[in-house]
């Protein structure tokens, strides 16, 4: 995925968080989510211990005593806060978060996560929080490219690696389409330009509903 698509993909999901709504962004894909809710009051929380409204500080004015959960120097606004690790995880686990914004390696057609470990002997671990965003927030969305390196679909009938969640996932945002996962189906919400409905089933090892499709 080049920097365009990723681009257009944090705007993407930018444009479903509503007013008001807290948010957590996870790892990776999802941090670019806080440079686009423009004028739209939107808290955004970290699992390190912030809450409130920010961007990615600009290059040259990082202070690195402030970042995300991807250590990332970030430019807080104004009435945001930094508080303990351990309130930071009750907020997660107690279902205070209306959303969470994850990357994955897997989901499932019943909308289980596997986002923490490929299962690959050398491969490094690494569940931070997910586990406790995947089962305390109110919305669980998903960031990722579509594909592996290997040109194998991410969406699939039933996780092959370590789960995180089960049946926790609501949506799904790709470079070439969004998805609705909804009571074992699912749902093409749009595609990406200049992709189309046979495209997206071709590369997908599930079966696809177009029903919903705007």
């Amino acid at each position: 995925m080049d920097n365009i698509q990723k681009t257009n993909l944090a705007q993407r999901v930018a444009q479903d968080i509503p007013e008001g709504a807290y948010v957590n962004l996870g790892i990776g894909l999802p941090t670019l989510v806080a440079d686009y809710f423009e004028e739209k009051e939107v808290i955004l929380q970290s699992e390190n211990g912030v809450l409130g409204q920010w961007i990615q500080a600009a290059n040259g004015e990082e202070d690195w005593d402030l970042i995300n959960a991807g250590k990332e120097a970030i430019d807080l606004k104004k009435g945001g806060a930094f508080f303990h690790h351990a309130d930071s995880f009750g907020m997660m686990r107690g279902g205070h978060l209306d959303y969470c914004i994850l990357g994955a390696f897997q989901i499932s057609a019943n909308g289980d996560l596997a986002n923490w470990h490929t299962g690959h002997p050398d491969a490094i671990p690494a569940v931070g929080g997910a586990m406790d965003l995947a089962s305390g927030a109110q919305n669980v969305y998903v960031m990722m490219e579509h594909l592996t390196k290997q040109g194998h679909s991410k969406i699939i009938e039933k996780c092959t690696y370590p789960l995180t969640g089960l049946a926790c996932v609501n949506r799904v945002y790709t470079e070439i389409a969004t998805f609705e996962f909804l009571n074992g189906s699912v749902y093409v919400i749009d595609i990406v330009s200049p992709h189309n409905a046979d495209y997206v089933q071709s590369v997908t090892d599930v079966i696809l509903d177009f029903s919903k499709l705007k």
